[in-house]
C-alpha cells in the first residue's frame, strides 16, 4: 500500500473555535456570553479562520515539496499534440494554368456567438498541374497483358468498350494513363457514354476507381456520379490518395487510373453487357493538402546573450508545436550566425556543443548550465553564447490540444483569398489532438516513470513506456507475441478518442501511422537486447444489447431509453468501460448480470424484464448468431457496444 503522506495540522475552523470556548472558564471566569452575538465570540471567529487558513498552507508544504522532486529528476508534463487533417480546396472552374495554394494558408470553422474559430494551417503548398491523358488500356486482373485501347477513344466517333471480356466479369479493367502525377487532387472525368453498360443500378454500380502508390492499387474516393454507371453523358468527381506514383504497363509508362468491376454483393445487380465511351477528358478541379491545428509564428529575437551559464529566454507564444527541421535556434556572434541543436537535455552535453533545451508547453530556450563536481572543478554542460550574441529563433508553430478535434466538414472559412480557389472544407474530421498534460496527471505518472527507468523489462515497464511516448496512446496492454514465452512480446495500443461515446466507430480507434511509429520508436529504445517487440491494436468485438425493461412512473420514456442507451455504451467502452470506468478490461467477458445492473442503475428505470447480448460485425454492421446470456473474449481484445436496442414500457 502507498504510504500515507502526513497531514501536519488537521483542525478545521470549527475545532480551533470550540477549543478557544472551553478555554474561556479557565482564563476568564468572568466571560460568561458565549453566543455567537457576543463581540468576543465575533473575534474568536475571525482568529479561527484566520488560524485554518494558515493551516491549509502549511499542510501544502509536503505536497510542493513533492511537486519540486519530481522537476529535479525531470519529470515534466506532457506538452499538448497537433490535431490534422486534410483540406480540400475547391477551384471555381477546372484548372487551366498552374495553381497555387500557398503553405501555410489558414483555414478555420465559423466563430461562435463566445467561441474562438479552430484555425488549421496546410502545412505544405498545394500545385495544381493540368494533366493531360495520353493513354487507355483493358484487361482483366487475372491475365498479365492488356490490350491497348487510346485509339478509339482519342479518335472522334469510335468508341472504347470499357470491359472486354465476354460476358462481362468480375476482375475486368479498364486503364487511363496521364503524364503527370493526380496525387491529392479532385479529378473530374466528363464522360461521354452510350447506355449499353445495362443490367446495373446506376446508383450504385460495382465498379471501383483505383489509382497506382508504388506499391498496391488504392481505392480513389467517389464523391459523384453522374453518369448513372457509365451508361450517359455525365462527370465522375474523385477525391485521390496523397500518391500516385508512375506504373509501366506493357510497355507503356505513365500515372494510371483504373476502373474495377467488382463482384457483386448479395442482392445487387450486375453489367450485363459493358458500358461503351466515346470520350474521356480528365479536368482537375480540387487539391487536398494536408494541415495541422497551429498557427505559424515568423521568425523573432527573443534576446541577447549576456555570457553566463544557464541563460533562460522566452519566445512570445506558447505552447510550441513539435519543431520541423527549419524551425532552429540561431545565435549570431561576431563570427556570425550559428544554428544551435536542440536536446531533450543536457546530460551528455560538453562545454563546445551548440546545444539548446526548447521547452514545447512554456516556450522557454535554456542554455547549458555550471555543474559543480564532488572534487570542486566546474563542468560546463553545453556552451554558453557569447556576450553580447543575439538569440533568436527562424519560426515556429504555436496551438494544439482537443479543440482541433473538429468534426468533418467544418473547416470552411479561408482567411485569406488565394486566386481561383472558391471553397474550402475538410472531407475527414480532425483527428490526434490532445491537451497538455496537467501537474496532477504528472504527479500521478513521475514515480512510474522513475521506477521503470526508461528500459523495458516487466510487462508493466512495456506498458508505461508506450503511455509515456505520447499523449495520444491512451491505453497499452503488454502481451506474449505468440503464448511460447519466448522473449516476443506484443504491445496492444488504444488511442485517445474524444466526442461522444455513443458516436465512437471502429474506425476511430486506428492508429495513425505517425503514432504507431512514435510509440514503436520509443519501445525499440527501451527493449532489451534479443526481445522483438511489435506494437498493434487489440481486438474490438462488437456488441450489441437488446433490452425490454419497465420505466418508473412520471419518467419520459424517450429520455429513460437514451439514458439506457448510453450507460451501456459507457459500460463496454474501450476507454471508459468497465466497473472502474478506465476501461474496459483486456480478454473479460461480458454477461447479462453485469448489463443488467448497469442499466438498473440508470436514473428512471423500474426493473429490467429481459436482456441478450448479440456479437455485432464492426465492419459489416450486422448482429452475428443468435442472442446470448454472456460473450466471451480473447485476451487480445476488448469490446465496443454498437447498435443497442432498447425498448422501454
Amino acid at each position: 500500500m502507498a504510504l500515507e503522506p502526513p497531514n501536519l495540522d488537521d483542525r478545521r475552523f470549527q475545532d480551533i473555535v470550540d477549543e478557544m470556548k472551553r478555554m474561556i472558564p479557565r482564563f476568564t471566569p468572568e466571560w460568561t456570553n458565549h453566543n455567537v452575538a457576543d463581540p468576543g465570540v465575533a473575534l474568536i471567529e475571525l482568529f479561527a479562520w484566520m488560524s485554518e487558513m494558515v493551516l491549509y498552507r502549511v499542510n501544502q508544504v509536503p505536497d510542493r515539496l513533492y511537486t519540486h522532486f519530481l522537476n529535479l529528476v525531470g519529470v515534466q508534463p506532457f506538452p499538448p499534440s497537433v490535431a490534422r487533417t486534410h483540406l480540400t480546396f475547391w477551384l471555381s472552374a477546372p484548372a487551366a494554368q498552374d495553381i497555387v495554394v500557398p503553405e501555410g494558408t489558414e483555414v478555420s470553422t465559423v466563430p461562435g456567438v463566445d467561441e474562438e474559430p479552430v484555425v488549421f494551417t496546410t502545412e505544405r503548398a498545394g500545385v495544381v498541374r493540368p494533366p493531360a491523358l495520353v493513354a487507355a488500356r483493358t484487361g482483366r486482373s487475372d491475365v498479365a497483358r492488356t490490350t491497348d485501347v487510346w485509339e478509339d477513344l482519342s479518335l472522334p466517333g469510335a468508341m472504347v468498350t470499357c470491359f472486354g471480356s465476354a460476358p462481362v466479369a468480375a476482375g475486368d479493367e479498364f486503364y487511363l494513363g496521364m503524364d503527370t502525377s493526380l496525387a491529392g487532387y479532385g479529378v473530374r472525368l466528363d464522360i461521354v457514354a452510350h447506355a449499353e453498360g445495362v443490367g446495373i443500378d446506376p446508383a450504385s454500380p460495382p465498379v471501383a476507381w483505383e489509382v497506382w502508390t508504388g506499391t498496391a492499387w488504392v481505392p480513389a474516393s467517389v464523391q459523384s456520379d453522374s453518369t448513372g454507371g457509365l451508361n450517359k453523358q455525365g462527370s465522375v468527381v474523385l477525391m485521390m490518395p496523397q500518391q500516385h506514383e508512375q506504373l509501366v504497363l506493357d510497355g507503356v509508362s505513365a500515372y494510371w487510373l483504373r476502373l474495377r468491376l467488382l463482384p457483386v454483393m448479395p442482392g445487387q445487380p450486375t453489367y450485363q453487357a459493358s458500358p461503351q465511351l466515346s470520350s474521356v477528358a480528365v479536368r482537375v478541379v480540387a487539391v487536398t493538402v494536408p494541415a495541422e491545428h497551429a498557427r505559424r509564428v515568423p521568425g523573432e529575437a527573443v534576446g541577447r546573450s549576456v555570457g553566463v551559464p544557464g541563460q533562460v529566454f522566452q519566445v512570445s507564444h506558447s505552447p510550441v508545436a513539435a519543431r520541423r527541421p527549419e524551425e532552429q535556434v540561431i545565435v549570431t556572434d561576431h563570427t556570425g550566425d550559428h544554428v544551435w541543436s536542440e536536446v531533450v537535455d543536457f546530460g551528455e552535453s560538453g562545454p563546445r556543443d551548440r546545444h539548446v533545451v526548447w521547452d514545447s508547453v512554456t516556450g522557454e530556450l535554456r542554455f547549458g548550465p555550471l555543474i559543480r563536481q564532488p572534487d570542486g572543478t566546474r563542468l560546463q554542460c553545453g556552451a554558453v553564447p557569447a556576450d553580447g550574441a543575439q538569440i533568436r529563433v527562424s519560426g515556429y508553430r504555436t496551438g494544439a490540444g482537443a479543440d482541433g478535434n473538429v468534426g468533418a466538414r467544418t473547416l470552411t472559412v479561408l482567411r485569406s483569398a488565394i486566386p481561383f480557389v472558391a471553397l474550402v472544407s475538410n472531407l475527414g474530421p480532425g483527428t490526434g489532438g490532445v491537451d497538455a498534460e496537467t501537474p496532477d496527471e504528472a504527479k500521478i505518472r513521475g514515480p512510474l516513470t522513475l521506477r521503470t527507468g526508461n528500459r523495458a523489462v516487466t510487462a508493466r515497464d512495456f506498458e508505461q513506456i508506450a503511455l509515456q511516448s505520447s499523449v495520444e496512446v491512451a491505453r497499452a496492454r503488454c502481451l506474449p507475441a505468440d503464448g511460447s514465452g519466448n522473449g516476443s512480446v506484443v504491445v496492444l495500443v488504444i488511442p485517445q478518442v474524444r466526442g461522444q461515446l455513443t458516436e465512437h466507430r471502429i474506425d476511430d480507434f486506428g492508429l495513425s501511422s505517425g503514432l504507431w511509429q512514435t510509440v514503436a520508436s520509443a519501445l525499440d529504445k527501451a527493449r532489451l537486447v534479443g526481445v522483438r517487440v511489435e506494437v498493434g491494436t487489440p481486438f474490438y468485438q462488437g456488441v450489441s444489447v437488446a433490452v425490454l425493461l419497465r420505466a418508473a412512473a412520471g419518467r419520459p420514456m424517450e429520455m429513460v431509453r437514451q439514458r439506457v442507451i448510453e450507460a451501456i455504451s459507457r459500460f463496454t467502452h474501450p476507454l471508459h468501460g468497465g466497473h472502474d470506468g478506465e476501461g474496459w478490461p483486456f480478454g473479460m467477458s461480458l454477461n447479462v448480470t453485469s448489463v443488467a445492473q448497469v442499466i438498473e442503475g440508470v436514473d428512471g428505470v423500474l426493473g429490467v424484464d429481459e436482456l441478450q447480448l448479440f456479437e455485432y460485425d464492426l465492419r459489416t454492421r450486422q448482429r452475428v448468431g443468435q442472442g446470448r446470456e454472456a460473450i466471451e473474449l480473447p485476451p487480445r481484445a476488448v469490446f465496443l457496444a454498437a447498435d443497442n436496442r432498447v425498448v422501454v414500457t
